[in-house]
């Protein structure tokens, strides 16, 4: 990896670090965090699979050391750590792999994955918090469970904004930064 593109991907998991850790109600309550926008993007333009992986994992790893070490300065802050955290970790690692799928040069691909990724991590995410704890006191029933669902589609809507949203940034910024490069070589 030449220094020029690792440069890139540090501002990336920066920007997506940075993000992340702004209290939720200083952001727009709209809109979700970049991390499966970065996973999305990460699988479709590194070619190696586990630098791939690499890219979001030290996004979700930054941004929750640097939450855990703020909560303990400031209660606004959630804590960077706790319960349940490694199937997250997993679950967003796991959307890289819809990125593996897409081409970085077809914008309908980029849509459906950047869709693709946040409804999976949502039926993922919910059916083990379901599973696991019950949701939100649910029954371990079918209603339960369809409960559970209901209860997180605040959580898909910005997770589908975001992600749809950051997957543009990400993608829109490569194509940029490899226009001038294509230019050149049909020069």
């Amino acid at each position: 990896m030449n220094r020029s593109v690792a440069l890139v991907f540090a501002l990336l998991i920066a920007i997506c670090t940075i993000y992340r850790i702004i209290p939720y109600e200083m952001r727009p309550e709209w809109l979700g965090a970049p991390q499966l926008a970065l996973a999305v993007f990460a699988g479709s333009v590194i070619k190696n699979r586990k630098v791939a992986f690499l890219l979001p994992l030290a996004s979700m790893l930054v941004s929750d050391v640097l939450m855990q070490i703020l909560s303990s300065f400031d209660p606004a802050f959630y804590a960077g750590f706790y319960k349940g955290q490694l199937i997250n970790y997993v679950l967003i690692l796991s959307t890289t792999v819809i990125g593996f799928f897409i081409s970085e040069r077809k914008p309908a691909q980029i849509l459906a994955g950047a869709v693709a990724a946040p409804v999976v991590f949502f039926l993922l995410s919910n059916f083990q918090v379901w599973a696991a704890t019950g949701g939100l006191m649910r029954s371990k029933t079918a209603a339960g469970l369809l409960q559970t669902y209901i209860d997180g589609l605040p959580f898909l809507r910005t997770s589908l904004i975001g992600t749809i949203l950051f997957s543009g940034v990400f993608f829109g910024i490569k194509a940029l930064l490899a226009a001038p490069a294509q230019q050149m070589a049909k020069a």
